[in-house]
């Protein structure tokens, strides 16, 4: 996956960051991801929608939409709300999660599937202190360091979509410049982190997917400092010899 613009739009009293990427394999192109995110005092609302096609569309075709809404603490952001609603080939579906004191509190999937005796349960435990995919995915707390100072890489991140719960473990890879010509676009330094995929419970032991992801050392998230005093923003890079689209 290559970024494309990373914009930032700093007013008082509200910032504005949209950004774009392109999901690219062996030189082909194979879809576009656009990215919303709004932060107001300690409120942030992130919109996002994509497609994934291939061969325009003639064999494969996959559009969704995503929102995301919640507060930024002290400790770091604090979802509210999570939806993604989706369509591809013989598929398409809701997903709706609300949070609140500290956990999980409803979950709502379109359609219902059946359970499978062979996935790991989720436990109520496990939905304490998560992450919806969103904030999870692009909003990291800022601690009191410089810029791109690698130590933002040193975080477990635990996340829950609604039916699998997993952790991204984050750990540091370098520091590099990021340069952007386009107006208003992010340049700056990134702290570069390798991002591990850690599977918790809701998936099956033998899911292939599921083995792939948790054993791929490509997967990157970029960090960089955002107009908000209290937030990083992350540019995730995944670059691999295998052309892996896990939708739903």
């Amino acid at each position: 996956m290559s970024s494309g613009v990373f914009a930032e739009d700093a007013r008082p009293g509200a910032t504005q960051i949209v950004a774009s990427y392109r999901v690219k394999f062996a030189g082909f192109h194979f879809g576009d991801v656009r990215l919303t995110m709004a932060l107001k005092g300690s409120e942030y609302q992130m919109n996002g929608e994509g497609r994934f096609s291939v061969l325009g569309g003639l064999i494969y075709d996959w559009r969704g939409a995503t929102a995301s809404s919640g507060q930024v603490g002290q400790s770091g952001p604090k979802p509210s709300m999570y939806t993604l609603s989706y369509s591809g080939g013989d598929k398409h579906g809701d997903v709706r999660i609300s949070f609140g004191g500290g956990a999980v509190q409803q979950v709502s999937i379109s359609p219902k599937g059946h359970p499978n005796p062979r996935d790991i349960l989720v436990t109520k435990q496990q939905l304490r202190g998560v992450l919806d995919p969103m904030t999870g995915a692009f909003l990291r707390s800022r601690p009191d360091l410089p810029d791109a100072d690698l130590r933002v890489c040193k975080e477990t991140m635990p996340v829950f979509d609604g039916e699998r719960r997993f952790d991204i473990i984050l750990t540091p890879k370098q520091r590099t410049k990021v340069e952007n010509k386009t107006p208003n676009g992010y340049s700056g330094f990134a702290a570069v982190c390798r991002a591990k995929f850690v599977p918790i419970s809701g998936y099956r032991a033998d899911d292939s997917a599921i083995k792939y992801m948790s054993h791929t050392d490509e997967i990157e998230v970029w960090l960089v400092s955002s107009a908000h005093n209290s937030l990083l923003c992350a540019i995730p890079n995944f670059s691999a010899d295998k052309l892996w689209i896990w939708l739903g």
